[in-house]
């Protein structure tokens, strides 16, 4: 069952990345976020150094040339690196687990061949997937299929050499702009021939016919997240992973809430970060000829902070084991509930919680921009609306309460 014992190899790499953090990121966090030029502000010399030391290629197995971490791990690892800053995390934690499920699972031994030697050789080889399109997300039909229409529109049409010709347009899509790698969901096949499905096709950056901007958020700067726009874009037919209209990289449908809590994981991080930055001022800051901690109202909010966090890293932790070891569903040692899902909720709200009141401790302080706590309010919102609103995710949730299976793709 479920060992909140970490080995001494988690604890190690946990205090290996803890240490990486503290010299590498947190020196240039607040200061590179400011800077308006992405070119300028996206922080490749630490993303070098982190990828030497294996986080990049954390999460695929050893056999294919990296640390084989499995998703508790890598969460430990998520979290760590996101109190520093949760766009170098979110960098790292996509490309980590994106090798895993690529080179280890979905791709044929030839695009392995091709494409792993580029990915193992260059510090700066990484990868992007790109499913979200403008204009498609008509909310959450309760105990109701999908409405048509409402998936991909991006469409991908053989040419007559047997090549993809790749049209449309995608957008909020981590890391798209410094990908090397792009594993693209596409609409393929026709209603008519009975052919119409979803396809997963792998672009290299800088393919022709694809024009690629970054997005300029409030929160997560650090991080690389654009809009892709594909006009008349060619790929090789030997791109395609798995059968046509049959995409084996959208994930589980049969078991949605039952994933790796990746994102889950970065916002803890910022969390942390803003209740360790607060626990730290209210420890030094006197007013009334104490520090500000001994004052009762102060010391509740602190508690209540940590109590929020701690229960949303167990949440998460359980989440991560569980996607480890999905048997746990089959024999009952874990409930019949979406345990991902449950811990975005948590998660995102608590965090959410823990900003502003770590904000508020600062006092005037706060809003200052030379002082952290600003940055933490704006990543923390970006996570109210990651992977869907928590008003979508509860009403999964009560799906799954109710035993409705929700048919059809994504």
């Amino acid at each position: 069952m479920f060992n909140l014992h970490l080995t001494s190899e988690q604890q190690t790499i946990r205090d290996t990345v803890r240490d990486f953090v503290r010299r590498e990121i947190k020196p240039i966090a607040l200061e590179r976020e400011r800077l308006e030029n992405f070119e300028e502000r996206f922080p490749w010399e630490v993303l070098d150094k982190a990828s030497r030391i294996g986080l990049r290629t954390l999460a695929l197995s050893e056999e294919a040339g990296g640390a084989g971490a499995d998703n508790l791990t890598s969460c430990i690892v998520t979290e760590e690196l996101a109190v520093g800053d949760v766009g170098i995390a979110a960098t790292l934690g996509q490309t980590s687990a994106l090798a895993r499920v690529w080179f280890d699972r979905a791709m044929t031994a030839e695009q392995r061949a091709r494409f792993l030697p580029q990915f193992m050789a260059d510090d700066r080889y990484h990868l992007a997937t790109a499913g979200h399109e403008p204009d498609t997300d008509l909310g959450w039909n309760y105990h109701r299929p999908n409405v048509p229409g409402a998936g991909y529109r991006t469409t991908a049409v053989r040419d007559g050499k047997g090549d993809w010709v790749i049209n449309g347009v995608k957008n909020f899509i981590t890391s798209a702009p410094i990908a090397k790698l792009i594993a693209v969901h596409v609409r393929t096949g026709s209603a008519q021939s009975g052919t119409l499905g979803v396809s997963t096709l792998l672009v290299p950056g800088g393919t022709p016919g694809l024009t690629i901007r970054e997005h300029d958020k409030v929160g997560r700067r650090l991080g690389s997240n654009g809009e892709l726009v594909f006009e008349d874009c060619r790929v090789p037919a030997e791109n395609l992973v798995g059968e046509e209209g049959k995409s084996t990289l959208m994930g589980s449908v049969k078991s949605p809430g039952r994933g790796m809590p990746r994102f889950q994981a970065m916002n803890l991080g910022i969390g942390r970060a803003a209740y360790e930055a607060a626990l730290e001022y209210a420890r030094l800051r006197v007013q009334g000829g104490r520090p500000i901690i001994e004052h009762q109202a102060v010391g509740l909010t602190l508690a209540n902070m940590a109590i929020g966090l701690e229960a949303a890293r167990s949440l998460i932790w359980q989440a991560a084991w569980a996607s480890d070891h999905p048997e746990a569903y089959a024999d009952g040692s874990l409930p019949e509930l979406p345990l991902q899902t449950i811990a975005k909720i948590v998660t995102s709200e608590t965090v959410q919680r823990v900003a502003l009141e770590a904000a508020q401790i600062f006092g005037g302080m706060g809003v200052m921009r030379e002082l952290p706590m600003q940055k933490y309010v704006r990543d923390a919102l970006i996570f109210l609306h990651s992977e869907n609103s928590n008003d979508v995710a509860r009403l999964r949730i009560a799906e799954d309460l109710a035993g409705y299976r929700r048919p059809g793709a994504i």
